[in-house]
């Protein structure tokens, strides 16, 4: 019998949750939230049992039984750096979670949310490859500054359920592989995957890599020291042009990737150029992450919402086709790869990490 799991997964204005049965969803639904109902919070953490709430109701109303689930598992937020894997929520997951060891966000809200009602059935409670996932090597951390060491920051949860997709559908072990995953969406990470571990990837939330939608990626350090003296924009200001407002935001007033693409094909010269901009940079990050592996590479992995736009996925591919065979696993099926995360160790295929 399949295992039947509750999956959550909060964002800034929604909570997305799911009912599995294996690997096959049987229930889903996307919560929105007002301005209004979360502007009542000061922090995040103060929501916990106004989404609680939410979801419990939702699944009421669809005669979704709790009591019914094996588990619940939630999306890990920011956490200390830890190695991939699927952790049980415990109580060094919850403070740090709650005391935003690494930051505020709504992403923080998923172990939390999951423990309070795993603990109300007597069910374990479960995250997968949160954001902070860091296997990287030693020598890709140096900057080049010492007080400014490189950090891993990125899209694990979706580069590793690619990566392990890939591996499964060529009949080989992840660990016997090496790929290149690009993750485009709102951020770009592009991550280089040698056997079983993402030993280099960019930081795709603060300012590295090749810029998105929504993000800078890097920018040039001198002048962007220059920018932040001028003492035209405060900290707040200069932060969210590197996250939020920079790429597409800055040069075309979106962050929708296909009105980019739209605006290109129709002929706007700018709105191309910016386009084509982002595919080569993608590009570039994807050859360098080669260089990691001494162009050893199995694959490389296209994935992410961008990765539906055939356009950004042909400019790419000009590009970086000599080094490998490239794979395109568009969107990012979040949810089954959280289901996935706790089904290996429900049915013994992995062992359940704990968070110290």
């Amino acid at each position: 019998m399949s295992h039947k799991l509750l999956i959550i997964n909060p964002g800034s204005t929604s909570t997305k949750i799911a009912v599995y049965e294996g690997e096959k969803e049987i229930f889903e639904e996307t919560l929105r939230h007002s301005s209004e109902e979360i502007g009542k919070f000061k922090y995040v953490v103060d929501q916990q049992s106004f989404r609680t709430d939410v979801i419990l109701k939702i699944l009421e109303d669809n005669k979704i039984n709790i009591t019914e689930m094996d588990a619940i598992v939630g999306r890990g937020g920011l956490l200390k750096p830890i190695v991939s894997g699927t952790y049980s929520v415990n109580d060094n997951m919850l403070k740090d979670l709650k005391e935003n060891v690494q930051g505020e966000h709504a992403s923080n809200l998923g172990a939390i949310i999951a423990n309070e009602i795993a603990r109300s059935i007597n069910k374990p409670a479960f995250i997968v490859d949160p954001v902070v996932v860091d296997e990287m090597e030693d020598i890709a951390r140096l900057s080049g500054v010492p007080e400014l060491p490189r950090k891993s920051i990125f899209h694990a949860l979706n580069q590793k359920a690619v990566a392990k997709r890939y591996a499964q559908e060529n009949m080989k072990n992840y660990e016997d592989i090496n790929v290149i995953v690009a993750h485009m969406g709102g951020g770009v990470s592009v991550g280089a995957h040698k056997n079983g571990r993402i030993i280099d990837v960019n930081n795709a939330l603060d300012g590295e890599g090749a810029f998105s939608p929504e993000r800078s990626g890097g920018i040039p350090s001198g002048d962007l020291a220059r920018m932040c003296f001028s003492g035209k924009y405060t900290l707040e200001e200069i932060l969210k042009k590197i996250t939020g407002k920079g790429g597409f935001v800055a040069y075309l007033d979106t962050n929708d990737g296909r009105i980019v693409r739209q605006l290109a094909s129709e002929g706007d010269m700018k709105a191309k150029l910016v386009y084509e901009a982002m595919g080569y940079q993608v590009a570039k990050d994807i050859g360098a992450a080669a260089a990691v592996l001494c162009g050893k590479v199995d694959a490389i992995i296209l994935t992410g919402g961008i990765a539906y736009e055939k356009m950004m996925v042909d400019i790419i591919k000009e590009k970086v086709e000599f080094i490998a065979p490239i794979t395109v696993y568009p969107g990012e099926d979040e949810m089954l790869a959280l289901a996935q995360g706790a089904l290996r160790v429900l049915n013994g295929q992995e062992e359940v990490k704990e968070y110290k």
